[in-house]
């Protein structure tokens, strides 16, 4: 029989056990092993059975076991230990709050993070992959940090999808409905205890309402606004249905309700707590972007005009963009995003036409017709920034259309390279080897806050124990895949009896390979099949073998995945190789955990450069296990032979797909042949790999350090948010005005802005290095003055199309005043530092104390082809 009414019935806790509740509720214990040991031993086959969720485990545990621990001193003694850890953990000062005291500039007084996704623990699961489990990492690493960062999400009943296989390896998607009260979760209230609630307004009068939940992530609140409330109708219930589901509209409301609901549950938040009000906002990327809006908009209701407030906004907002490819981002009809704004729908006293303006593709190459979130978020925001050096270099080409006139590499897009919470991810026993070597609050320290450049004290890690360690993780992650595995074969409808030959399936003692990611056509989760008698080669060598562990699930709409997947399970299901090769179903978190740290080659075969960072390989690192990618995202940057294996790449512009595919196959067996298999397998006259082992040190000793979440969040506030909020200080409404009215008379006299002549002091078309030269320029400012623009002249090297590559500026300065044609001569000198082919330019730029940039405005003014013909500016 089915119920009818479901009920959440929460467990009586005897009053000497009350801050059980408390540890419950603060996701902390997702991280702190000591809290997650206390809840084990509350009852250790329910801890088991509830997969590691202390709120499940006190939902289920018997009354008279709950009488039993009151009385058990010993209990609670350890009970009372954990409470106060997580207070002190809470209030006490941490590394932000001593750079506060020891700075001269202020740190921001908080910081709201905006993210659609957000992977905090398999307890709460909210997130579909790399975007949300980063965003839940930057939130730990806040918290370890003592960044008073407020996270602001949404709550999708549905979460993202669980996967299975049917029998014949097609992804099948299950939607399970998730209890709010079931979930480390709280409602947050106003204070006559009615719920607090956020409203959108919708077209023809309805209303969008949303419930704000809280889940506390150690020191820093996460804010999940969700619209299955009684209030809304079944559409608008339906809004926080799943992660990533529905059409365009759907796609669209979720993402208004993010970013101008968000800002106005954070408003909420820090009304009723106290809490200080953020300075700078942070969008994980374009789904956020509309926030940006909201505050415009609050701007406005205090007196500010839309471009005095835009201007802002701008200086308190950070933009993360974490793809490479334009079609990651979502972009919407700009009829629908018109409909959903003005008069009769949200933001009802702002301009409709200058909403769209802001998201509009209107630059060479774009879309005129649609509105693309990435772009507004750019517009939006005075600091942006990729998520690994190579992506930044990738961003700052794909996004240059918006600063036209100047070369990708000055375009304002820096990067801050991805990390990953170590104690979140670093297995229990490689945590107690690093205490056993420099106790366990250096090492809690390194891991969190980090600041090393090198973890020197792995040096002194006998080879044995590294050894016995990597085969415990080993034999550890074979036991689980046995048991997932088992488990999978019986969803797929096969019986017991079918499935003995599973207790042979991997070995502890042979090379393991992990593979496991999101499955878009770009990773190339297939590439290992390309030529699969050299696999099956490679996976029964009778002396070398190796075996691979792969998961990852394809998005519910993309068929070309979901038959990638189905072609490496059928691959996997071959008795000849089955005992050497899995696929585990229902990639998450919790099996995160296990198979990062069991593996020993992390296989990462991405198209260049279309992996923006990717993180998995760094949380493998931090276990020991060796990187064997390509050179992309973070590996491009840290790679190091010391540490891993590169794969050649064939990315050349007229390299045909398959046959690129084909080479970086090849190559990848070849390495897998020939280095990393007779590494592993060669002893030395101890009878352990030693050159294996010191590559596992190196990586922990060079590679560690690097690949912390909290280094990542250090330079986030030192590079980003605290200049974001500098300047958010300064811009108050009399400077916003300023500035605005300056940009648009800059922007209104920029077509008169001419360099008119050129000249130098060099004689011929050669020079000796070190010599310098007298430029002189005359130019036209029109209505503008010399207070309003920086003339520069830009040297350096030129290529054989004479573009300058490794340019250097310098400012020139005016020559007294305007001649009777108004005309401003300036001068400067020019050192020719570089032996080879040189040239130069000059250019003018709109140049103001506030801009973060020369490029900000997209405006640059340089020689007229006619000049540079006539000028002779290269030099041999």
């Amino acid at each position: 029989m089915k119920a009818i009414r479901r009920f959440t019935v929460r467990p009586l806790l005897p009053e000497p056990l009350r801050p059980l509740s408390d540890l419950a509720r603060n996701l902390r214990w997702s991280w702190h092993a000591e809290t997650r040991d206390l809840f084990q031993s509350v009852d250790p086959e329910r801890w088991a059975k509830s997969a590691g969720d202390p709120i499940r485990l006190l939902g289920s545990v018997r009354p008279a076991r709950l009488a039993e621990l009151a009385e058990d001193r010993r209990f609670l003694r350890r009970l009372s230990a954990a409470t106060d850890d997580l207070h002190d953990y809470v209030t006490g000062d941490r590394w932000y709050q001593t750079q506060a005291q020891a700075q001269s500039a202020e740190l921001p007084s908080a910081i709201a993070y905006f993210s659609p996704e957000f992977g905090i623990t398999a307890a709460l699961p909210q997130y579909s992959g790399g975007l949300g489990i980063l965003a839940g990492d930057h939130l730990k690493a806040a918290s370890d940090l003592g960044v008073p960062l407020i996270g602001v999400g949404l709550l999708y009943r549905h979460g993202y999808f669980r996967q299975t296989l049917s029998r014949d390896g097609w992804q099948q998607e299950h939607y399970p409905v998730l209890d709010p009260n079931e979930l480390p979760l709280t409602l947050l209230k106003e204070d006559d205890g009615t719920l607090a609630q956020v409203s959108l307004a919708l077209p023809g009068g309805r209303r969008l309402r949303a419930r704000v939940w809280l889940a506390q992530v150690g020191r820093v609140p996460l804010l999940m606004l969700d619209s299955d409330v009684e209030e809304n109708d079944l559409g608008e219930r339906g809004v926080t249905d799943r992660l990533y589901g529905g059409g365009s509209e759907h796609r669209l409301l979720q993402e208004m309700l993010l970013g101008i609901g968000g800002v106005r549950a954070v408003r909420t938040y820090c009304r009723l707590t106290g809490h200080a009000p953020p300075e700078v906002f942070h969008t994980n990327e374009g789904h956020a972007g509309f926030l940006g809006l909201e505050r415009i908009a609050e701007l406005c209701d205090d007196g500010l005009d839309f471009d005095s407030g835009l201007e802002a906004v701008r200086a308190g907002t950070v933009f993360t963009t974490h793809t490479p490819v334009p079609a990651g981002i979502d972009r919407f009809d700009r009829e629908l995003v018109a409909r959903h704004f003005g008069p009769d729908a949200e933001l009802p006293r702002m301009d409709v036409g200058r909403i769209l303006n802001l998201g509009m593709e209107t630059y060479p190459g774009g879309e005129p017709n649609l509105f693309n979130m990435a772009v507004m978020g750019l517009r939006l925001a005075q600091r942006a920034n990729g998520v690994s050096l190579l992506h930044g270099q990738v961003s700052r080409e794909m996004f240059s259309g918006l600063w036209p006139g100047f070369d990708a590499e000055e375009v304002p897009i820096t990067s801050v390279t991805n990390g990953v919470h170590a104690p979140t991810w670093v297995a229990p026993e490689v945590l107690r080897l690093g205490a056993r070597q420099i106790g366990a609050q250096r090492t809690e320290d390194a891991l969190s806050v980090g600041g090393s450049d090198r973890w020197d004290s792995v040096a002194d890690i006998p080879d044995q124990d590294i050894w016995d360690l990597r085969r415990d993780l080993r034999e550890q992650l074979v036991l689980e895949v046995r048991d997932r595995l088992r488990a999978s074969w019986r969803q797929r409808g096969a019986g017991t009896a079918e499935l003995g030959w599973i207790d042979g399936v991997l070995d502890p003692d042979v090379l393991t390979i992990g593979f496991a990611r999101r499955v878009p056509s770009y990773k190339r989760l297939t590439l290992m099949l390309r030529d699969r008698d050299r696999l099956m080669d490679l996976l029964l060598h009778p002396e070398r073998p190796l075996q691979i562990v792969v998961a990852g699930k394809a998005h519910p709409a993309d068929d070309g995945g979901k038959r990638l997947v189905q072609e490496l399970v059928r691959f996997a299901d071959d008795p000849r190789v089955r005992h050497r090769i899995v696929f585990l179903p229902d990639y998450g978190m919790a099996m995160a955990q296990k198979l990062y740290p069991g593996c020993d080659i992390w296989l990462n075969n991405p198209l260049r450069p279309l992996e923006a960072c990717g993180t998995s390989g760094m949380k493998a690192a931090l276990n020991g296990c060796l990187n064997l990618s390509v050179l992309d995202g973070w590996w491009d940057e840290w790679f190091q032979p010391d540490f891993g294996w590169a794969i050649p790449t064939a990315d050349g512009a007229g390299t045909d797909p398959d046959r690129r595919d084909d080479i970086e196959a090849a190559a990848l067996y070849d390495l897998l042949e020939q280095r990393v298999t007779p590494r592993f397998y060669e002893r030395g006259q101890h009878g352990l790999p030693d050159r294996w082992i010191e590559m596992v040190r190196q990586t922990l000793t060079l590679l560690g350090p690097k690949v912390l979440a909290g280094r990542m969040v250090r330079e986030y506030v030192e590079r980003l948010y605290t200049p974001a909020a500098q300047a958010h200080r300064t811009l108050d409404p009399d400077a916003a005005r300023d500035l605005a009215t300056w940009k648009a008379k800059v922007r209104a006299a920029w077509h008169t802005v001419t360099v008119d002549h050129v000249e130098t002091s060099a004689a011929t078309p050669t020079a000796e290095l070190g010599t310098t030269l007298a430029l002189r320029v005359r130019l036209s400012l029109g209505d503008l003055s010399p207070d309003d623009v920086e003339v520069q002249a830009v040297s350096g090297r030129v290529d054989t199309e004479d573009r300058i590559t490794d340019a250097t500026t310098v400012p020139l300065k005016p020559v007294g005043g305007p001649d009777l044609e108004g005309r401003w001569v300036y001068e400067g000198p020019l050192s020719l530092d570089r032996t080879g082919p040189y040239g130069y330019t000059v250019r003018i730029l709109p140049s103001h104390r506030l801009l973060a940039s020369g490029a900000e405005l997209g405006l640059v003014a340089g020689p007229s082809e006619e000049l540079v013909e006539g000028a002779g500016v290269l030099m041999r």
